[in-house]
């Protein structure tokens, strides 16, 4: 109970073949394979891309690093 079961599943598809078409829902499935297909080439594209220098990877941040001073007190009080 709660779950559905492949008929429902095959009802659900076949209301909706009957309400759009399957004219409009091939169309629609079309765009939706060229959106992954472009989506993978623009993946592959940025791969592939060489990084400008703002994006290189330059290891560890080359600022100078603070003296360390080893100034120890003692209180003689």
């Amino acid at each position: 109970m709660g779950g559905l079961s492949i008929w429902h599943w095959l009802i659900v598809l076949a209301v909706v073949l009957l309400l759009f078409g399957t004219g409009k829902v091939s169309n629609l499935m079309g765009e939706f394979g060229k959106g992954i297909k472009s989506f993978k080439q623009n993946l592959a594209e940025d791969e592939t891309k060489p990084k400008d220098a703002s994006m290189a990877d330059t290891g560890a941040l080359n600022a100078p690093q603070p003296e360390q001073q080893n100034k120890t007190t003692v209180n003689q009080g």
